[in-house]
């Protein structure tokens, strides 16, 4: 009897570690896709800022009928047009629009590369008026507070609820999927600093995201902007890593 429970056990092990595995897959040495389901895959690529060393930047994509939605592109356009090479040969899946957490290159790095193939970018004013005065690629299509649209069935929501990380972050939501891209406003569970502050909005940016968490307070996957997601308890922790900070 004892035997067997082991080897029941050994094959849940084994089993455990064939299923991480097969979650995420391994485009380039900078590179990587994280399955969350069959609509959701975070994309996390390493890139060396002057400096300040190499740091993994998170982004999100969404897929409906082999097209997808791109929120945050890598950190340039050459890791970028590696991206969407795999997806399109590996996956066959081609990318129609992309969303623009902010203005920093870890969101709109790729922006030019996916500009010059005709795809659609949206962000708020905010980020499109930043990248006019740093003359930045700029994005297609602005809203001010809220945008909601279809893509092929699923309703997706842009909202921006104020400055924090920087002055023009936007939450991206899938409500019937109760999937919350928090981008570089959110911060991961093992995070204990701000990250960069240089353009943030610190006396906003707590209450920016308690405004999240009233919102979307069922989120089941929350992504920040670097770091491993989770779930809503992410908004707690960065709420109370930014009201520590101020109390410092």
């Amino acid at each position: 009897m004892r035997r067997i429970t082991l080897l029941l056990s050994l094959i849940i092990l084994t089993s455990g570690v064939l299923i991480s595995q097969e979650t995420e897959i391994k485009i380039n040495d900078n590179i990587k896709l994280i399955k969350l389901n069959e609509s959701f895959y975070v994309h996390e690529s390493l890139f060396n800022f002057d400096g300040a060393g190499t740091f993994a930047s998170n982004g999100l994509i969404f897929i409906k009928n082999g097209k997808a939605i791109l929120i945050d592109t890598p950190n340039d356009n050459i890791q970028t047009k590696q991206l969407v090479d795999y997806l399109a040969k590996n996956m066959n899946i081609e990318i129609e629009k992309v969303i623009v957490g902010h203005s920093h290159s870890d969101c709109m790095g790729g922006l030019e590369y996916l500009k010059s193939l005709k795809i659609e970018s949206i962000s708020n004013f905010l980020t499109k008026e930043i990248c006019q005065e740093k003359q930045l690629p700029i994005p297609i299509k602005t809203f001010a507070k809220k945008l909601e649209f279809n893509f092929h069935g699923a309703q997706i929501i842009c909202q921006y609820f104020g400055g924090g990380h920087t002055l023009d972050n936007i939450v991206v939501y899938f409500p019937e999927q109760e999937v919350l891209f928090g981008g570089c406003l959110i911060r991961s569970l093992t995070t204990r600093n701000l990250g960069n502050i240089a353009e943030a909005d610190l006396e906003n940016w707590d209450k920016t995201v308690e405004k999240v968490k009233v919102a979307y307070p069922n989120s089941k996957f929350v992504i920040p902007g670097h770091g491993k997601y989770g779930n809503a308890d992410l908004l707690t922790h960065t709420i109370q890593l930014i009201k520590s900070y101020k109390n410092n």
